[in-house]
């Protein structure tokens, strides 16, 4: 079976662990601070704060910006349930934007026309989390726009966007979200096992972030009530959480973070080749913006003509090709049901749904490997259209 995605690891990284297990540190030692250090370096943010998974890092991130209940997020229907429970998790209420139908993310004229009709219903949201589908960004400018225009902040999931560019920046520079969230989950651009990362320019952000990693707890001085008692002495300012990243964790991003621009050229060259060897097929291959550099963590084309998408799906699945689908949109899953949500609230990301497959995208697919797959999806369709 060639997967959709997946971890590339090699001896450097495998050193970098061990060295780290033989090392004093396990866990809040100095290989989180640099790993912290050279992503923000890169990204040209003020800050970064590593925590253990993105969905921790998107729940602190609403944290910091005190969300609460009987305040609203949006984000979109096509992303993993991450981006929306964030929201929940405070006890806010979640709303969702139609995705764009060529790009597949969070469509700008669709936000404009709900911010403008929440306006005058009085019910405007707190926090928008646009999704950087694919490794893709939105059109960020144009929803910077809007959060100024509307008095909402930006929380930017770039979970797929790790070394992706926009407008010729890096992707989490911060020059239109207030912070930008990273994943380094296996099947992510670089991976960490499990872990997360916010991305702020905003010291009072980054101050809390890092004290609501863990357990809202601080040793700064100059924070406490009163005096401290000696130099053992901690105080809980908030409620927070043990989301901790592990030095161990940090140790294998940072060795990964050296290669990226390896992995990079990999994935957007193996993009470049479905392409050109997917271009007579009938389908909707991946639309690339002109002022957006994808991460390419995934490559996904519609199937289009009337063929019938689950038999291409099977018949991948059967030839040894382990296709998946990304994503199933939030609003239909039970528990957002429950909520109100029905089908039918968001027919573009439904359609894209009854559409979509993830194709195999990761750096160490071989070229022989992906004729495999443009092979078997080509026979797919040839079958189910003759």
């Amino acid at each position: 079976m060639i997967p959709y995605g997946r971890q590339q690891i090699d001896q450097a990284d495998i050193d970098a662990v061990v060295t780290t297990l033989q090392s004093d540190w396990l866990t809040q030692g100095p290989a989180i601070a640099r790993f912290e250090r050279a992503i923000a370096e890169h990204c040209e943010a003020r800050h970064a704060v590593a925590v253990c998974n993105a969905t921790a890092a998107l729940h602190i991130a609403c944290m910091a910006l005190d969300l609460g209940p009987g305040e609203l997020l949006w984000t979109t229907p096509n992303t993993f349930v991450a981006s929306a429970n964030c929201g929940r998790y405070c006890g806010a209420d979640v709303d969702f934007v139609d995705i764009d139908p060529r790009t597949w993310n969070m469509c700008p004229q669709q936000l404009a026309r709900k911010l403008e009709a929440a306006a005058l219903a009085g019910r405007l949201p707190k926090i928008v989390v646009p999704v950087a589908f694919s490794g893709q960004s939105c059109d960020m400018a144009r929803i910077r726009e809007l959060s100024r225009q509307y008095g909402f902040y930006v929380i930017e999931d770039a979970s797929h966007a790790v070394g992706a560019s926009y407008r010729g920046r890096p992707v989490g520079c911060g020059d239109y979200a207030d912070m930008t969230i990273f994943s380094f989950h296996p099947v992510k651009i670089i991976t960490t096992g499990e872990g997360g990362l916010i991305l702020t320019n905003r010291d009072d952000l980054a101050e809390r972030l890092a004290r609501l990693r863990s357990h809202g707890i601080t040793r700064d001085t100059a924070l406490m009530q009163g005096e401290s008692d000696g130099p053992w002495y901690y105080q809980q300012l908030e409620l927070g959480y043990n989301f901790r990243m592990t030095d161990i964790q940090a140790a294998l991003g940072y060795s990964q973070w050296q290669r990226l621009a390896v992995f990079l050229a990999r994935r957007r060259a193996l993009a470049a080749r479905y392409d050109a060897l997917l271009a007579d097929l009938p389908l909707q291959l991946p639309h690339r913006q002109a002022e957006a550099e994808s991460a390419w963590h995934l490559y996904v084309v519609r199937v289009q003509g009337g063929l019938d998408h689950r038999k291409v799906f099977d018949a991948l699945r059967a030839a040894g090709i382990g296709v998946n689908l990304h994503y199933i949109p939030v609003h239909t899953q039970p528990y957002y049901q429950a909520l109100g949500f029905k089908q039918g609230d968001y027919p573009e990301a439904e359609q894209y749904y009854a559409e979509a497959i993830s194709l195999p995208m990761y750096a160490a697919l071989q070229d022989g490997e992906q004729d495999q797959v443009v092979a078997a999806l080509r026979q797919a369709i040839t079958a189910l259209a003759g």
